[in-house]
């Protein structure tokens, strides 16, 4: 088929790209080249010159137009990324993700005769809190932590019998309680793709990314990944940086088995019509991480635990994959150390380029780190 990558150009989008031409497709890769992902402002060098690069936003319904010119399958990856930042950055977020994914569904819907699959990029940040068993093990779906239990450094989740709770993976059934504008942003999207999918039958899927880590990611972008502000800090000589106490989990997939996913849900119906978990199951604490890059990274610094909480964060997040497995045949093939080991070799051949005391700062004017 030929596929358009929206935000080809960006670290999930390019390896799909990469996956996409390797299986057979003939591939457009689209992307606005953002600044705070591309510095430069010019394509990476390590995009692949089989695929054809257009320039564009996708709220620019002409670029679009040009970028769907014979296209049969669209994967949407374009968006702002960064939970923190999208809590006072409101508008440029509901824009780009909202509005650009509103213009791509119009775009759509005027070729609906030849696009066979649109598949869009949606994140676990839409759950809130993850799935939970309560002190006799019924499973409940806690309410975020209150604000005077933030400050009174009590980061345990409690059950409503006020016993604490005890994480367990989180199915695509846990109805979402998004706690930042950019969570609110990827349930909107998702939500627009599968309803304008069902109502005009073209064949719809979203992925429900979890923590996405590997090479390519932008060092230089203070609101991306853990994975990558971490190992930025790391390369300039300074400690990574915990919020609360550092044992908050998630759920860390490298983005060859995000990719994975996503050319399964492509050449699969399966899960048509659907949102689907994308992930490994395995719970990571925060501290974890940073421990572990210091490790590969050869730079051993201890992270600096602050015992501040962020507005907006939550505890304990980890997928349930039974859905993917299911549906699509999916399994994570890349362990966490592994991929940590991957991450660090491309890493170390970066340039220092830690910018996460400015994006600090700017939470910290806002009262956002508390």
């Amino acid at each position: 088929m030929k596929v358009l990558v929206t935000g080809g150009a960006g670290f999930i989008g390019s390896h799909l790209v990469d996956a996409l031409l390797a299986a057979g497709h003939d591939v457009v890769g689209f992307d606005s080249l953002d600044p705070q992902v591309h510095p430069s402002g010019e394509w990476p060098p390590y995009l692949n010159p089989a695929a054809h690069w257009i320039r564009g936003d996708v709220r620019d319904a002409d670029a679009l137009a040009a970028a769907l010119d014979g296209v049969e399958a669209i994967h949407h990856l374009a968006a702002f990324v960064g939970v923190g930042q999208s809590m006072y950055e409101i508008r440029r977020y509901i824009d780009g993700n909202n509005v650009g994914t509103a213009v791509l569904l119009e775009a759509a819907v005027a070729r609906r005769d030849r696009i066979r699959k649109l598949i869009v990029a949606s994140s676990m940040s839409l759950y809130g809190e993850g799935r939970y068993l309560d002190s006799r093990g019924a499973p409940i779906a806690p309410r975020p932590r209150s604000e005077a239990q933030l400050r009174a450094h009590d980061w345990t989740v409690y059950g409503p019998d006020g016993q604490p709770a005890t994480p367990i993976p989180t199915d695509e059934e846990k109805l979402p309680q998004p706690t930042s504008v950019y969570a609110v942003s990827k349930r909107d999207q998702e939500e627009l793709v599968l309803a304008v999918g069902n109502a005009y039958d073209i064949p719809t899927v979203a992925l429900r990314f979890f923590n996405v880590y590997g090479p390519r990611q932008a060092l230089s972008n203070p609101y991306t990944g853990v994975a990558a502000i971490f190992s930025s800090r790391l390369l300039a000589g300074r400690p990574p940086v915990v919020f609360e106490d550092g044992e908050q989990t998630r759920d860390f997939v490298h983005v060859s088995d995000i990719v994975q996913a996503n050319v399964l849900a492509l050449e699969r119906d399966g899960a048509n019509g659907q949102v689907v978990n994308v992930g490994t199951g395995r719970a990571v604490a925060i501290r974890e991480v940073a421990e572990t890059l210091a490790r590969v990274l050869g730079r051993p610094i201890p992270p600096e635990i602050t015992g501040q909480f962020r507005a907006g964060d939550i505890r304990h997040c980890v997928a349930d994959i039974s859905r993917a497995r299911r549906l699509l045949g999916y399994e994570p093939r890349i362990s966490f150390e592994e991929g940590m080991a991957q991450l660090a070799e491309w890493v170390a051949e970066q340039p220092p380029d830690d910018r996460f005391d400015e994006a600090r700062q700017a939470l910290e004017a806002r009262r956002l780190i508390r």
